[in-house]
């Protein structure tokens, strides 16, 4: 552990100084969200280590932002204990956050076992590598808000609610939060060196994402040839938020565990603002508004497989435990979105600069607030 993160245990301060000068883990930081808070981390003055099988999509924001000229990439696969084992002896990271993973629901009804084994048993390895690591080091796992045996309730899931899920990626979800509760229980008590927590979050936009069978990529690749985008389900409703909501939540939580046990073993949404539930039709509006021409057509299918209507999250738990609430409005939300792709798909190749210009927006606007950083 670094004298820096070191002196920090045991004192109140900003999340920026916690991470400072720090070695943190990220697994899956080719992806997405790992990406983004691989670059939002090496703005605060970390060394990042990522550990990803692969780069998911093409184009990705991995690539497109530099990332592998920029962190100590190991090319591994969670789900073999060895890798994960031998990452955490070899790097002795003072935090990991675990985002690896089958993120997709549809993909997770034509791959089971796969979503299973990556989501479920890959979390149970990086579990066991903490386990047998003999640095003191701080560990955020990232799961989903669909670990939740969702009954599409009008009122937010709470993190005492009860886990479960019908399709294959929420049960994967749900059974890696079982995991967890049984590792802390175990072995992760106030004397460890080891400090774990869980961050559930869902339904994340921002640029750079180029997943398949999400529908902000899916509209984008669809605008930019300027085809109609077809949607399987219009009326659907989502907890949107962008990328940098649910990032600075796991931020906020990692540093939180550095000085107070109580948050050992604990859950945390984190989600938008009660009343910002919007539907997809509703989201592809907003969007529409940023990418003139922008089309789209219903093709819902009664035949498809199960995804769910509504889902609500209750972050009030965050919001008194660690001071976090969410910042930007749905119109924010989308307008920062937009611009994102649009400067892509207009020339601009720099986009670690476009996504570092976006991070400190959205510091400095939470900074005004009187907030963490």
């Amino acid at each position: 552990m670094s004298d820096a993160v070191h002196a920090f245990y045991g004192r109140k301060t900003n999340v920026s100084s916690c991470f400072d000068q720090a070695t943190v883990l990220v697994t899956g930081n080719t992806g997405f969200k790992g990406s983004w808070l691989s670059i939002w981390l090496m703005h605060l003055g970390a060394r990042v280590v990522g550990l990803s099988s692969n780069i998911p999509t093409d184009p990705s924001h991995y690539v497109t932002a530099g990332l592998e000229r920029r962190i100590e990439q190991v090319w591994g696969d969670i789900r073999d204990l060895k890798t994960c084992r031998d990452v955490m002896t070899h790097h002795r990271p003072d935090f990991v956050f675990h985002l690896a993973a089958q993120p997709l629901v549809r993909h997770s009804y034509l791959e089971p076992h796969e979503t299973f084994v990556t989501n479920t048993m890959g979390t149970l390895n990086m579990l066991e590598a903490m386990r047998v690591c003999r640095h003191r080091c701080v560990g955020v796992f990232i799961t989903s808000d669909k670990c939740y045996d969702n009954v599409e309730q009008v009122w937010g899931y709470r993190e005492n609610d009860r886990l479960g899920g019908r399709d294959p990626y929420s049960g994967s979800k749900g059974a890696a939060e079982l995991v967890i509760r049984s590792y802390v229980a175990s072995f992760f008590n106030r004397d460890s060196l080891i400090s774990v927590a869980v961050g559930r979050a869902g339904n994340v936009i921002g640029g750079g994402d180029w997943a398949v069978d999400r529908i902000i990529p899916d509209a984008i690749r669809s605008w930019s040839r300027g085809a109609v985008l077809t949607i399987r389900n219009p009326k659907a409703t989502r907890p949107w938020q962008h990328v940098l909501e649910p990032l600075s939540g796991y931020l906020t939580l990692a540093s939180r565990l550095t000085t107070d046990p109580e948050m050992i073993g604990e859950a945390f949404n984190f989600g938008p603002a009660a009343d910002q539930n919007h539907s997809v039709q509703e989201l592809l509006e907003e969007m529409r508004r940023h990418w003139p021409g922008g089309a789209w057509q219903d093709v819902s299918d009664p035949g498809a497989v199960h995804e769910a209507g509504l889902l609500k999250l209750c972050c009030d738990k965050a919001l008194h435990q660690l001071g976090w609430q969410p910042l930007l409005r749905f119109p924010e939300t989308v307008a920062m979105t937009a611009h994102w792709y649009r400067s892509f798909h207009e020339g601009n190749r720099n986009m670690w600069e476009l996504t570092r210009s976006q991070i400190d927006l959205y510091q400095e606007q939470d900074r005004q607030r009187g907030r963490i950083w």
